[in-house]
């Protein structure tokens, strides 16, 4: 090797300083949801009225990857709508820590928070009427959260709405309302336009409030199918709080919260056989979180008549769950 091959090879090779930095970058662990589209670590609600509290979530630990398409289920009170309106921009945790595609929801300002709700996430109710305004066309209502955005471009920039607005509505098949005020509307048109206005502002993360709660399970159906467009060809990360057992099946990912926790999650893939036909393989799972908790399904406690305590054993590659086998003797 010449003299002038030596220094270049001693030029390209690392410091020992950048040694010790990759040493102690590869050591470190990795942050909780790190990547992830949305990440709730311990995440706590308290709601106080009348001299009561009442904590309706619980340390809840929950992470949604970017793209996905996720449904969350669980009983009235179970903590699912509250957890919904703190992405939303709309209520804020007690204790915890949530991040939505970046945004830190414990600590933004006020302006912050609007400009969330603006650009970061749209958002749709159960009641299509709290979508629309009334006395605007579908056209109309889908631009408006691009003017609210306040970008101000003179005609450029009304045709650039107009031509946003026009994409969405050929993308969710509703170009031929785009001339009609919501009361010329049926139901379930609403909400498809009501999803063109949440994506208006191409926000990363759509979420949803049981948006086929008052539609039949036919047009309930359609609307689904608007959602996986919203996630297949728009990129955005979808989230669906529903008591629709349709929609719940639909999803790659069903997660349930029970408690003020998640308690359990569905999970769903396509298996293609030798044959070359598809099916759905689907596996339930309980959640475990970081102080390793976990909610072990109702019916098999019941089952089982577990209740109190149990007995944990651990054998080679997995942990048993007995029945007390003290009972009656505390």
């Amino acid at each position: 090797m010449t003299s002038t091959q030596k220094e270049r090879t001693a030029a390209e090779a690392p410091s020992l300083q950048e040694l010790r930095q990759r040493a102690l970058a590869a050591a470190s662990p990795k942050a909780y949801g790190e990547g992830a589209a949305i990440v709730c670590d311990r995440l706590v609600r308290i709601f106080s009225a009348e001299g009561v509290e009442v904590q309706a979530l619980q340390g809840l630990e929950l992470t949604i990857d970017q793209g996905d398409l996720v449904a969350l289920v669980g009983a009235s009170g179970s903590g699912k709508s509250t957890l919904l309106t703190i992405l939303a921009g709309l209520d804020v945790p007690t204790a915890g820590t949530a991040t939505v595609a970046g945004c830190d929801l414990l600590e933004m300002s006020a302006k912050e928070r609007l400009r969330y709700r603006r650009e970061v996430v749209g958002f749709i109710w159960q009641q299509t009427a709290r979508n629309l305004l009334p006395f605007l066309t579908a056209a109309e209502n889908i631009a408006l959260p691009m003017q609210l955005r306040g970008r101000r471009g003179g005609a450029g920039s009304s045709n650039r709405q107009a031509a946003r607005a026009a994409e969405l509505m050929e993308a969710l098949e509703i170009g031929d309302l785009a001339h009609r005020r919501p009361a010329e509307m049926s139901g379930g048109q609403q909400q498809r336009v009501a999803i063109a206005v949440a994506m208006a502002n191409n926000p990363p993360v759509l979420l949803a409030d049981e948006p086929t709660g008052e539609l039949d399970s036919e047009t309930a159906g359609v609307i689904f199918e608007s959602f996986r467009t919203v996630n297949r060809e728009l990129g955005a990360t979808v989230v669906i709080v529903t008591h629709d057992p349709m929609v719940a099946g639909e999803v790659r990912r069903t997660v349930a919260i029970r408690d003020g926790r998640t308690s359990s999650e569905v999970l769903r893939r396509t298996v293609t056989d030798e044959h070359g036909e598809e099916s759905v393989n689907e596996r339930e799972y309980v959640m475990l979180d970081r102080t390793g908790r976990v909610q072990l399904p109702v019916k098999f406690l019941e089952a089982l008549g577990m209740e109190h305590r149990v007995a944990v054993d651990l054998a080679a590659d997995h942990i048993e769950v007995r029945s007390d086998d003290l009972a009656g003797h505390s």
